[in-house]
């Protein structure tokens, strides 16, 4: 009887201490990034086509994550910006609902393409999925490619990998009750580590569009290192005024935070791409 009374009394304080360590993990990650370092830049180019009216909102989101971590943000939509020596003061490039076309030349598309391969980290969000769709390592990059999307309206969030950065302040469902676009994407990548998947029983009515690759759910956020570089991208954040929601920005800031975490120098003796038709040597 002892015994069984010792045992319970060891298996709760082990619980306990396991709950103490899973609270903690999140802070001592965060303190990983020395913010004061990290440099990113805000690309917002659209080609032909829709462009959301939440960019302006996005850019002000990102900047006022900025003074309040402490790195520091440029914006542009001049695809002029994408050289080698140009993009080696980033950490981070951020395509913020960029879609279509978005560079004028080969030469542009060749630059990202040696960034990301020295290491550099790319983060997608929304309609980024939307951009350059007939560039094949762009797709690869990312991870998919914009399908369709249904109409904006409430549905459920659920979270698979709470340990990631980009979703571990919020509950194991997030309820997007003010409406969003729940995106189908094709073309996937196969070794995508995906973070939350948009659960479609939520969705209104019936609609034949609506792909079961998953079932019930289709992935919205997920991350993956490719090319030498890091990818972490979310389906989510239409509607405009999300970009003024502190979850939601807590939600970009951690995608940030993954892809610049290992704090690493750009390498470009890695970098290889001649021609952005050059295949991937190591994903």
């Amino acid at each position: 009887m002892r015994k069984q009374i010792f045992s319970s009394r060891i298996s709760w304080v082990a619980l306990v201490i396991i709950g103490i360590l899973g609270m903690a993990i999140q802070p001592l990650r965060a303190q990983k990034v020395k913010w004061s370092k990290v440099k990113v830049l805000v690309y917002t180019k659209n080609g032909q086509g829709f462009v959301h009216d939440n960019i302006p909102n996005s850019i002000v989101a990102i900047k006022e994550l900025g003074a309040k971590y402490g790195f520091h943000v440029d914006a542009t939509e001049d695809p002029s910006v994408f050289t080698d020596e140009n993009l080696k003061q980033y950490n981070a490039l951020i395509f913020s609902n960029t879609n279509n076309v978005v560079f004028d030349t080969d030469a542009q598309r060749v630059a990202l393409m040696r960034y990301i391969q020295a290491g550099g980290g790319f983060v997608g969000i929304h309609s980024a999925s939307g951009t350059e769709r007939d560039w094949k390592w762009f797709k690869q990059l990312l991870g998919a490619k914009f399908y369709w999307h249904d109409k904006n309206q409430p549905f459920t969030v659920n979270i698979l990998d709470h340990s990631h950065p980009s979703v571990a302040h919020l509950k194991n469902r997030w309820q997007r009750s003010r409406g969003d676009e729940f995106y189908y994407l094709k073309e996937m990548a196969v070794n995508l580590h995906v973070i939350a998947v948009n659960d479609a029983t939520t969705l209104e009515g019936q609609n034949p569009r609506r792909l079961d690759t998953f079932g019930d759910v289709f992935p919205s956020v997920w991350c993956h290192e490719f090319d030498g570089g890091r990818s972490w991208y979310t389906s989510l954040g239409h509607n405009k005024e999300y970009y003024f929601d502190e979850d939601f920005r807590a939600h970009i800031l951690g995608g940030i935070q993954w892809v610049v975490e290992k704090g690493k120098k750009l390498d470009y003796s890695k970098a290889y791409a001649t021609s952005p038709q050059d295949e991937v040597r190591e994903r």
